[in-house]
């Protein structure tokens, strides 16, 4: 305890704060008393949120209450409190945490903090002392924090407590608000009525009227009409079963069945609800709510049917086809009988004005009283189905008795569709017959309507002559399976390997720069080498594999029994087919595969996730030089990181969220400060600083590299116009990378000084590595002469690492050389580094050019440097990137010596 003030006044002046428990003035006065007792300078207290963020409640600072801030935990002394221990950092807290602005903004040498918690032991934030000189406490000023921090957790959670109490409240205000709007603007009726036969009721929505045609007072008390008259009477039973079930469960109900509106028209309902008890436990009433559900229904019940069909029809061709899928439809429609019949119903284009097209009939399935029956052939006009010669879809609900040849009996009622081939010709009709009159509906035509269309394809099929399973189902370039016929393939071998409890193996092959040869020796050939690459796969297959082409270049192979041994032969017998030469003509090609390989079950499960598995491996295969690579979880997980990391920077780009920091550059001799080079950082709220060795490539790859780097150029600047506007000049130039992407721009010049308006080139000096230079080394000449001549100087980054031509270099219309930090870095050990970055210095100087050493982090490198006649240097001796403010910090009397710019 210091002795300005004894134990007795400290723990009186602590009491005096304590005393204001459960007010606003509490963590105020705390922190300032706090301040005062332990003699520091500052004190704060923050609640904890979620994403790692701290909320300050109270901030007291160099004698006064501070305003409130937020800032992230990671980086600072704080994330070492925060739900842990007490810490403490007696001195040099700055040095621990270099990237904590708030300490260096605040000047604080200590810190100390302690956790605070809820009376549950939850976290709920911290207590920060911060001094701007080495801290020490006694026994008794730790005693006094202890109860400090606890009392100001205890008031972070009353807060927190009343918070939540009064947001509760607004709720169920809320609640009622809305209950109301929903009881009477939904779209269906709420009710209340009696558990009588007539469901008596008491209580109704507005919803009523536009769910039955009658109004709430028309309803209730069945003042018009009962609600039980209103449903369906083969419903009105069933439902009153299940309902009653319900009830006797004490259990809430839910029921489906038809209701008659009073308009007669029959709708689907669905009811939820429940019944009510008194105390004795006799039920007084049911409450729940009805809506229309009449069109959700059908469209169900259309997909249930349809796929009741296609899964019970064995056969996609024939004779047999056609009797499963009358069986199954007259089944599922409730029909008497069901034929499929062809019509040579000639097109309207080749029928004489006023004259009449072919008009017969011929059923090539007929199905009746569960059975088949014998075909016939009769002329459409003169039986009761006329009406599809001029109509693509017929209901006759009740008509005079009428009989059609093959089917005993006669019918009344009849639902039809013309069936019609791909040119709109009429090819057949489906037809479904009813002995007695029927409430046939749009669910009828609906999936005749869907059904019908395999049945014309089949019709189609055999008019023409065609091979329909051919065209659907193999590739006409290699006459391989394409990618429908693999698809059903993979989903039966992934059953197959289901019921056997064997693993199956997914190969993706892709022919690496296939396309180059498409486009330099045509379509033609590069089809006859797709035919030749299919027809060796095919003779390499083993015993039970399937093979597929699934698009332009890339192939699929299945292979059962898919041990790890297994796959590895597959992969091999794949590469050794593809990579023997190709003769075609006079030309030899040598091809070389990208294979991409997941498993079930070990990779994925279901086909589709199967074959997801192996095309991201296949993507990864492609980047590598080996050219095989089987699936891995993180792959998947790498991909979705890249393409959310796209997604974010291309908002970040667009919202201009990125950031600019300044290395400096020095002369090695005089250690004056000559320039500086711009660094592009990202900050994503949610992931944090993000690398730019890792965003940066992206961008390449994305396409927004050019976005990106007009961006900087922008920036810099703005940030450059600022600086001389402040009576700032940055010595020399700022150095600004420009990527491959850009530089292959021929009017880069013309962009650069667009981007860069209202200021002079002079001040800017442009940077792209030795490799970029050489893609394409004549045109490198001309772009950085035109660069040249507006006034831009070039500088060759990471030289060293490329393989640039002597006679380029001289050409290139650069300034100086930038020796790559990865010489730098061991040229003290390591001879060979160090004569490497002897022989660039010695170059730079014969040609004339500066050299600039990149990531020095010695005094001994800068001597060694200055000594081998290096100009100038960057690196962490000298700097590190700064934002601008910083920068300023560090670099203004340099800056202000400098007030014009360089020439």
């Amino acid at each position: 305890m210091k002795a300005r003030m004894t134990a007795e006044a400290a723990f009186r002046l602590l009491a005096d704060g304590m005393s204001r428990a459960g007010t606003d003035t509490f963590l105020p006065t705390l922190v300032g008393h706090l301040a005062k007792i332990l003699d520091v300078d500052h004190v704060l207290v923050a609640q904890v949120e979620e994403e790692h963020y701290a909320q300050t409640l109270a901030v007291w600072s160099r004698g006064a209450l501070q305003p409130n801030l937020r800032y992230h935990l990671a980086g600072t002394p704080c994330e070492t409190v925060s739900g842990r221990q007490p810490c403490l950092y007696a001195c040099d807290v700055q040095q621990r945490f270099p990237e904590d602005e708030l300490l260096e903004a605040l000047g604080a040498e200590s810190y100390m903090g302690l956790p605070l918690f809820g009376l549950d032991g939850a976290p709920l934030g911290l207590l920060a002392l911060l001094k701007n000189a080495p801290m020490s406490l006694t026994g008794l000023e730790k005693e006094i924090l202890h109860i400090a921090a606890a009392q100001a957790g205890a008031e972070i959670e009353r807060s927190l407590a009343r918070q939540s109490l009064q947001q509760s409240e607004a709720s169920a205000r809320e609640s009622e608000r809305r209950l109301d709007t929903l009881l009477n603007h939904l779209p269906g009726m709420a009710y209340r009525c009696l558990n009588d036969s007539e469901w008596t009721m008491l209580v109704v929505s507005q919803g009523a009227e536009g769910l039955t045609g009658y109004s709430p007072a028309a309803l209730i008390h069945n003042r018009e009409a009962s609600y039980a008259s209103l449903i369906h009477a083969p419903d009105r039973q069933p439902l009153a079963d299940k309902v009653a079930e319900a009830v006797a469960r004490r259990d809430t109900f839910r029921v489906i069945y038809r209701l008659r509106t009073a308009c007669g028209q029959l709708r689907w309902m669905l009811e939820q609800g429940q019944a009510l008890y008194d105390a004795d436990g006799e039920v007084t009433c049911l409450e729940g709510f009805i809506s229309d559900i009449s069109e959700q229904h059908e469209a169900q019940r259309v997909q249930e049917a349809v796929a009741r069909v296609a899964s019970a029809i064995t056969t996609r061709m024939g004779d047999d086809y056609f009797h499963q899928l009358v069986g199954h439809l007259t089944e599922i429609l409730e029909a008497d009988a069901g034929i499929i019949a062809t019509v040579d119903m000639a097109p309207a284009s080749l029928v004489a004005a006023g004259g009449q097209p072919p008009r017969r009939l011929t059923t090539v399935s007929v199905n009746a009283a569960g059975g088949r029956r014998e075909n016939h052939s009769f002329d459409l006009r003169d039986s009761p189905f006329a009406e599809l010669a001029d109509s693509r879809e017929v209901i006759v609900r009740e008509a005079a008795a009428a009989w059609l040849p093959g089917v005993e009996g006669r019918f009344t009622a009849w639902v039809g569709r013309r069936l019609e081939n791909t040119r709109g010709d009429t090819v057949g009709a489906l037809l479904l017959l009813y002995r007695e009159p029927t409430d046939a509906n749009a669910f009828a035509t609906s999936v005749l309507r869907i059904l019908s269309t395999g049945a014309a394809a089949e019709i189609e099929r055999r008019q023409d002559h065609r091979r329909m399973r051919q065209l659907a189902y193999f590739d006409g370039t290699t006459g391989l399976a394409n990618r429908v016929r693999f698809m059903e393939d993979l989903h039966q071998m992934r059953l197959a390997a289901e019921r056997a409890q064997a693993p199956l193996g997914l190969l993706l092959l892709d022919l690496r720069r296939f396309k180059e040869i498409n486009d330099l020796h045509g379509h033609q050939l590069g089809d006859q080498l797709l035919a030749t690459v299919a027809g060796r796969l095919q003779r390499a297959i083993g015993n039970g594999e399937s093979l597929a082409r699934l698009s332009g270049d890339e192939f699929a192979l299945l292979v059962p029994e898919a041990s790890a041994e297994v796959v590895e032969e597959g992969v091999t017998r794949m590469g050794e087919a593809i990579g023997r030469p190709i003769q075609l003509g006079r030309r030899t090609f040598s091809l070389k595969v990208s294979i991409g390989l997941a498993r079930y079950p070990q990779d994925a499960l279901t086909p589709g996730e199967l074959f997801k598995a192996a095309s991201i491996a296949l993507y990864h295969a492609k980047q590598e030089d080996e050219g095989v690579c089987p699936f891995t979880a993180s792959m998947a997980q790498a991909l979705e990181r890249r393409q959310q990391m796209s997604e974010r920077l291309e908002r970040a780009i667009a919202q201009e969220a990125l950031t600019l920091h300044f290395q400096p550059q020095v002369d090695l001799r005089s250690g004056r400060l000559t320039g500086a080079e711009a660094l592009c950082r990202w900050h994503d709220d949610e992931w944090g600083w993000v690398s730019p060795g890792e965003f940066i490539p992206l961008a390449e790859e994305r396409g927004l590299i050019r976005p990106l780097g007009d961006w900087v150029l922008r920036c810099a600047t703005r940030q450059l116009l600022l600086w001389r506007e402040a009576g700032l000049a940055l010595p020399g130039r700022l150095s600004i990378n420009i990527s491959a992407q850009q530089f292959a721009d021929p009017r880069l010049a013309e962009r650069i000084g667009m981007q860069t308006d209202g200021l002079p080139a002079s001040a800017i000096a442009l940077e792209l590595t030795e490799s970029d230079f050489m893609r394409d080394p004549e045109q490198a000449v001309e772009t950085t002469r035109a660069l040249n001549r507006a006034g831009f100087t070039l500088a060759i980054d990471d030289f060293g690492t490329g393989y640039s031509s002597l006679a380029y270099l001289r050409r290139f219309a650069a300034d100086s050389l930038k020796i790559d930090i990865s010489f730098v870095r061991h040229m003290l050990e390591s001879q060979h580094d160090s004569t490497i970055v002897q022989t660039i210095i010695a170059m730079a100087q014969a040609l004339g050019m500066k050299t600039v050493a990149e990531g020095v982090e010695t005094a001994e490198q800068a001597v060694a440097l200055a000594a081998m006649g290096c100009d100038q240097a960057q690196g962490f001796h000298f700097g590190r990137p700064l934002p601008a403010e910083a920068f300023i910090e560090r670099w203004e009397a340099a800056m202000r010596e400098n007030q014009e710019p360089a020439s």
